[in-house]
């Protein structure tokens, strides 16, 4: 099981850009603004910025093999590189879902 502190290694690790910082200042606040965001950015947008970098690593990643398979000059370990970032993007949107409806089912369950 990954803490918040490994997720975010994971994450500057795969995708490395300031949308990720922002994911991650956003995941990781606790209510106290950081340096890199003025407020925090609720789990809904959060997460809907997750989906979308998820889905522009996927399509970069087809955009490589595709150049690949075609000979257009991108190399395989290029093609291999931007395959494995849009799955480990995957693996961890697939997993944050996973973990906030199971979250949504407990509180269902809940007795008041």
């Amino acid at each position: 099981m990954m803490d918040l502190g490994a997720m975010a290694g994971v994450i500057k690790g795969v995708q490395g850009s300031a949308g990720a910082d922002r994911f991650l200042d956003a995941a990781m606040s606790t209510g106290a603004s950081t340096a890199a965001s003025a407020a925090p950015v609720p789990f809904a947008g959060m997460f809907q910025s997750m989906v979308e970098q998820t889905s522009d690593l996927d399509k970069k990643a087809s955009q490589a093999v595709t150049g690949l398979l075609s000979g257009q000059g991108v190399e395989i370990h290029d093609a291999m590189i931007a395959t494995q970032k849009a799955d480990m993007a995957f693996e961890l949107a697939l997993q944050v879902r996973n973990k906030a409806v199971g979250a949504y089912q407990q509180m269902m369950g809940m007795q008041f």
